[in-house]
């Protein structure tokens, strides 16, 4: 928690820190007694006092998190040395995907959408989504999610109940996304720019910081005009340099190779322990 950086779970702005005090004062108004019955639960049953506000220990020996270098925040505190940043760690193990006919042959650029499992799950705002989008001369691949029997996709769009993420962004030229950070950084990793409509925790987050860096639009999950998300396709599908500059950023990403990181992070931390132990 670095006091020069917006308070996590917020979505505030790097520059101002105008709101700030106001919202960890809130944070710990609503989350101080639960955390007091947690760490108070953890201690009864024979582990260590959690740190303040904190809700998972921090490892003695190795802590691991998954931000692109180009995305990180300029922090004032350096992470203990135990902490080492991953520019993404993306899954290969999805099925082969390919455009489906009913829009292989249509004009326009290819969208994929998906507010993950939990955004999904809410109908009315998935339905009007899929509406304002059928108005753009764009096609869509949509992650309908648990819920997707209950809504249809009109004639320039495709999707089923789960998809195959990681196989389906790279034939895409924009993604639209709620903003969990495994989708921010798998579209960071294949370089693609975003529209973030957030819905909770580190979602605001993700928004402000692609929004604030340029890589994409931040708007009201529910409360956006529908020429506000037909004007943020329009606008950054029409952003050459903008889309060079994802493509470049990703390369970059996916050079760095954050599972073999990883991996290598882990075995040495293995090793280093055993010989010790």
């Amino acid at each position: 928690k670095d006091p020069d950086l917006p308070p996590t779970f917020s979505g505030y702005p790097l520059d101002d820190p105008s709101a700030w005090d106001g919202f960890r004062a809130e944070y710990e108004r609503t989350h101080r007694p639960t955390w007091e019955r947690y760490d108070a639960f953890l201690t009864d049953n024979g582990a260590p006092p959690l740190p303040d506000l904190e809700f998972i220990h921090a490892s003695d020996h190795l802590n691991l998190y998954v931000y692109p270098e180009v995305a990180d925040y300029p922090r004032s505190r350096p992470l203990s040395k135990t902490w080492h940043r991953l520019d993404s760690s993306v899954r290969e193990t999805e099925e082969p995907w390919e455009i489906p006919d009913e829009l292989r042959a249509r004009g326009g650029a290819l969208v994929y959408l998906s507010l993950g499992s939990l955004g999904s799950a809410d109908v009315d705002l998935m339905k009007r989504l899929v509406t304002v989008l059928a108005e753009t001369p764009h096609r869509y691949i949509v992650s309908k999610g648990p819920r997707a029997a209950e809504f249809d996709l009109p004639d320039n769009m495709w999707g089923d109940a789960r998809l195959p993420q990681t196989s389906i962004i790279p034939a895409c030229d924009l993604v639209i996304t709620h903003g969990g950070n495994n989708t921010t950084t798998e579209a960071l990793h294949l370089g693609k720019p975003m529209i973030v409509l957030p819905l909770f925790w580190d979602q605001f987050d993700n928004a402000q910081r692609m929004a604030e860096l340029g890589f994409g639009v931040r708007l009201p999950t529910y409360d956006f005009d529908d020429d506000e998300l037909r004007d943020a396709v329009a606008r950054l599908l029409a952003d050459g340099d903008l889309r060079r500059r994802m493509s470049v950023e990703g390369e970059r990403i996916r050079a760095r190779d954050g599972k073999t990181s990883a991996a290598d992070l882990i075995e040495d931390t293995a090793l280093r322990n055993r010989i010790h132990h």
